[in-house]
């Protein structure tokens, strides 16, 4: 069975399994090179399918991950709802007389872009935006005992929060609430009054959180957020309606309350805002853990949903609410409802009796030497070939040089995990600062992640879970406050990627490289990007960032680039 998912709202995606394996999982962005890309995912699905080795007509279904109908989906596949009465079900966005026009045939794409031809046979379905959450987290998780599965987010479908049980093949809601349940609206809403883009900012306010203390704040952001009491909604929120923009694609939001939280940071301060809706999150949902896992005595948890991009949160889940098991699906914003809506029918459909643990996320695209090695020729550029980039790499970042590294597949989801990444030596302060200044181009106080081998893990973290995806936080020990304190944020967290060897040789053979030279298997890791821009896809990406940054060495495939240095 061939399934493509596919994700239309902001964040666009599109997602490829075949017989249950996964194959290919990419976002539009990383193609149109527009943050949170809100367009068609045109160019992710011919990526998916190219990958397959598939043409469109040999897909069995096409999973939407939403009961919308998808702007533009009768004009990308040639097709009408009278055609295929599957799509009748879902609701259009468009509006009714934009629909019967479409309806009556289908408009044409210009010459230069081909159609995405199905066959008869092919089925459309489309999977409810928080189920497609839900069975992106369940059905990566391993399990097919029962287990307690939470999606939060801002909304969807009408529906912003949500309980339910998997089990086997099946998810049952327990409880859905909407829009006036949204937790993630509230924190949305802080992060815009602080500054920055709902949907993309609230892990500046995380970040800034550390430096603040929510008791200064007092019970200021109470009228702001919905309440939970003994695991149901006791006190709603009305959070109005909504406006937004559409800028090159990407939606900026806006809510009346954000304007009303802004007149709050003036007076209280920005960092003891950003606190406080942190500790409210946290609070409010613990609460919501701690009631559902006592009613239904499931003890293992697992999570999606753009609110639990939130590490910090995602920690307190782990430590105090006596989990047998936290799992949090590592692409859990909007972006992956393309992977969880196929998910949801590959397992409602096919019925499979096996289990599946998402080890990895390099399912984008690769970028072979040849091609590599074209473009450095086209542009002219200086280059040395090395035979080992793992070795290399290490030797200039024991040097404390900064090291743009792009090698194999690119990862799906918000974080780079060693192949589309910004590499540094932890060991000194002062890099945090010369990267957020020299590269990120970002706040000061933003933290940065480590990379560490997993067998080193206890040495630099408190507790030592695994931990493959830089999605939970550990607290650090003693010695790595000393060694790496460029990768320790202020509350004395890391967000830590433990590295294994069988996931990513390469990785680890860098970080090995590097330990074996500095006695430190630990770097600091950041995602290949700056600003306000999506992560590098592309090797004419990383030249560009290359020299645009103050980036020092560049190492693609077996390629190295190298500036002078002043």
């Amino acid at each position: 069975m061939k399934i493509l998912g596919l994700s239309c709202g902001h964040d666009t995606s599109a997602c490829l399994l075949v017989d249950g394996e996964m194959v290919a999982d990419v976002a539009e962005e990383r193609f149109s090179r527009i943050k949170h890309d809100a367009s068609f995912p045109y160019q992710a699905i011919t990526y998916c399918l190219e990958v397959g080795g598939l043409q469109a007509e040999e897909l069995d279904v096409v999973a939407i991950g939403g009961r919308y109908l998808p702007l533009g989906l009768e004009r990308y596949f040639g097709l009408s709802l009278a055609q295929h009465t599957s799509l009748a079900a879902m609701r259009p966005v468009e509006s009714k007389a934009r629909q019967l026009m479409l309806n009556s045939s289908p408009m044409e794409l210009p010459v230069y872009m081909q159609r995405f031809e199905l066959s008869p046979q092919c089925r459309f379905i489309g999977v409810e935006h928080h189920l497609s959450h839900a069975a992106a987290a369940y059905f990566t998780s391993g399990q097919r005992d029962p287990s307690l599965v939470l999606t939060l987010d801002g909304i969807g479908d009408n529906v912003a929060a949500a309980v339910w049980v998997g089990q086997g093949n099946t998810l049952e809601p327990l409880v859905r609430w909407g829009r006036e349940a949204s937790l993630g609206w509230f924190y949305s809403n802080v992060t815009e009054a602080l500054g920055w883009q709902q949907g993309d900012g609230e892990g500046v306010t995380m970040g800034l959180a550390a430096y603040g203390d929510a008791d200064q704040v007092g019970e200021a952001l109470t009228p702001f957020h919905p309440i939970f009491t003994d695991g149901e909604l006791t006190r709603p929120h009305s959070f109005g309606q909504a406006s937004s923009i559409n800028i090159r694609g990407n939606y900026h939001w806006h809510f009346a309350d954000a304007t009303a939280i802004r007149r709050l940071t003036d007076t209280l301060g920005p960092e003891h805002i950003a606190a406080a809706a942190q500790a409210i999150v946290e609070m409010q949902v613990l609460e919501l853990v701690r009631h559902w896992t006592q009613r239904t005595g499931l003890r293992r948890l697992t999570c999606a949903g753009g609110l639990f991009l939130n590490v910090k949160l995602n920690q307190r889940l782990v430590r105090e609410t006596g989990l047998d098991e936290l799992w949090v699906y590592p692409n859990p914003g909007d972006a992956g409802l393309a992977a969880g809506a196929a998910l949801w029918v590959w397992h409602d459909l096919a019925q499979p009796t096996r289990t599946w643990r998402l080890k990895h996320l390099y399912y984008g695209p690769e970028y072979a030497d040849a091609e590599i090695c074209r473009l450095l020729e086209e542009r002219g550029l200086a280059y040395q070939v090395v035979a080992n980039p793992a070795q290399v790499a290490a030797e200039y970042l024991a040097a404390n040089r900064i090291v743009g590294w792009l090698q194999g597949r690119m990862e799906a989801g918000p974080r780079a995990l060693g192949n589309r990444s910004i590499l540094m030596s932890a060991s000194r302060s002062e890099n945090k600062g010369i990267l957020n200044a020299r590269v990120k181009f970002r706040q000061s106080f933003r933290p940065f992640c480590p990379a560490l081998l997993h067998e080193h893990r206890h040495t630099y973290l408190k507790h030592g879970e695994e931990a493959p995806f830089m999605i939970i936080a550990d607290h650090a020990t003693t010695a790595s406050q000393q060694r790496v304190p460029a990768v320790v944020h202020a509350d004395g967290t890391l967000r830590p990627q433990t590295v294994k060897r069988e996931t990513n040789p390469l990785f680890h053979d860098l970080i090995q490289a590097f330990g074996d030279l500095t006695g430190e298997y630990l770097l600091l890791s950041t995602s290949f990007n700056i600003k306000d821009e999506p992560i590098v896809c592309h090797p004419r990406e990383a030249i560009r960032c290359f020299y645009d940054t103050g980036l020092d060495i560049l190492i693609m495939g077996h390629y190295l680039l190298e500036k002078p240095m002043l």
